[in-house]
C-alpha cells in the first residue's frame, strides 16, 4: 500500500489464550495516569527546529519540565527539521524501540542539471526496494556498504531542477546520501536542499508540538490548567504501538518485573508474532510492562499449555505495582 510504513499496513488481531478479569485496585489505566506522571513516564513528540541538534532539543525538553532524564528517538542532523519523540524520565528507554522502526521523509532536492520527468521517475523506481547505501564521512556508523529497504518512494513536485518527493524507509538510511546517489545515476549530481521527518515509527506530523508549545502548555499547568499538557504529554505505551503485543494476567505481573521470564501460564491475550521478534507485554489494562523477545510462534502458544514464551529484555513497570493474587 502507498505511503505506508510496513508495521501501518499490518491489522493485528487479538487473539485470546485465556480470558480473566483485572484487579482495578492495581496498577492504572495509562490514559487516566495524572499530569505529575507523565512528566516523569511519558512522550512528547517535538517538531523539531533547523538549528539545535537532536540532543539539545532533548535538552530544552528537561530545562520546560523540570527533569533530570530524557531521551531521544534517533538523530536528526541541526538543519533537519520534524518528528522527534523525546521520552521523558523513567520512560527512557522507550526509545530502543523507535531507533529501528521506520522513518518517513519529505525531502526538497535539487538536480544539478536538467531530467525528464519520466527519466527521473523510472530512476526513482530503480531506488526503491533493497538498495545498497554507503554511510557519508561524517556519520555515527562505521562506514561500511549497508543494505536498506526503501519501502516508497513518491515524486510530489517537480518545479524545474527541484524535485519534492516523499520516502519511506528502513531506519539508518541517509536521506543526504540517497539524494546524492539518484543524483550520479541520472549523471546529473543532486544535493539535499532540505529534509522534514514526518513519520518516526508511530509518532507522525498529524501530532507533533513545538517547543514553545511545551512550554507554554508546561506553564499553564503551573496555573492549574492541565488540558494543553495532557494532549502534548502521552503515555510512554504509544511508543510501542507499531509493535506486537502480549497481554499477561495480573498474577505473571510482579514477577516479570523482578525479572523472570514470561512462560505460557502468564499469558491471557497476544497478537501474532514469529520466533525472536520483539513483544510489548502490557497488563490487562493495557499498561506497558517490559519489552522481550519471542522465544515462540503465537501459534504454538495457543496450542501449547507449558513453554518459554518471552525473554524478557527491558522491565518499565516498577516492582510491586501489582501485589500477588489468588
Amino acid at each position: 500500500m502507498k505511503d505506508k510504513l510496513p508495521f501501518e499496513n499490518i491489522k493485528r488481531e487479538i487473539l485470546v489464550k485465556k480470558e480473566t478479569e483485572t484487579n482495578w485496585n492495581c496498577g492504572t489505566d495509562p490514559n487516566k495516569r495524572k499530569v505529575e506522571e507523565l512528566i516523569n513516564y511519558g512522550i512528547v513528540n517535538i517538531n523539531k527546529p533547523s538549528g539545535p541538534t537532536s540532543h539539545q532539543v532533548s535538552d530544552y525538553v528537561q530545562k520546560i519540565l523540570g527533569i533530570s532524564k530524557s531521551g531521544h528517538s534517533g538523530t536528526l542532523d541541526p538543519g533537519v527539521t520534524g518528528v522527534l519523540p523525546i521520552a521523558l524520565g523513567k520512560a527512557t528507554r522507550v526509545v530502543q524501540t523507535l531507533l529501528k522502526s521506520g522513518k518517513e521523509y519529505v525531502c526538497l532536492m535539487y538536480l544539478h542539471k536538467p531530467v525528464s520527468e519520466e527519466e527521473l521517475k523510472g530512476k526513482v523506481k530503480e531506488f526503491t526496494g533493497k538498495i545498497r547505501q554507503l554511510p557519508p564521512i561524517r556519520s555515527a556508523v562505521k562506514r561500511r556498504l549497508r543494505t536498506r529497504e526503501i519501502y516508497y518512494f513518491n515524486i510530489i513536485e517537480i518545479d524545474g531542477q527541484h524535485v519534492l518527493f516523499k520516502v519511506g524507509c528502513e531506519a539508518g538510511t541517509y536521506i543526504r546520501k540517497l539524494v546524492d546517489d539518484l543524483g550520479k545515476s541520472l549523471k546529473t549530481g543532486a544535493h539535499m536542499v532540505q529534509l522534514v521527518r514526518t513519520k518516526a515509527g508511530p509518532f507522525n506530523d498529524s501530532s507533533w508540538y513545538s517547543l514553545h508549545d511545551l512550554k507554554d502548555a508546561y506553564e499553564f499547568y503551573k496555573q492549574g490548567k492541565e488540558n494543553d499538557i495532557m494532549k502534548i504529554i502521552v503515555p510512554i505505551e504509544r511508543a510501542v504501538e507499531h509493535l506486537p503485543k502480549v497481554w499477561i494476567h495480573d498474577s505473571a505481573v510482579d514477577s516479570l518485573c523482578h525479572g523472570a521470564s514470561l512462560n505460557i501460564p502468564g499469558i491471557s491475550k497476544l497478537n501474532h508474532f514469529v520466533e525472536e521478534e520483539v513483544v510489548a507485554v502490557l497488563t490487562l489494562k493495557n499498561e506497558l510492562v517490559c519489552l522481550g523477545t519471542s522465544k515462540m510462534m503465537s501459534e504454538d502458544i495457543l496450542k501449547n499449555e507449558k513453554g518459554f514464551a518471552v525473554k524478557v529484555n527491558k522491565v518499565f513497570m516498577g516492582r510491586n505495582t501489582y501485589t500477588s493474587q489468588k
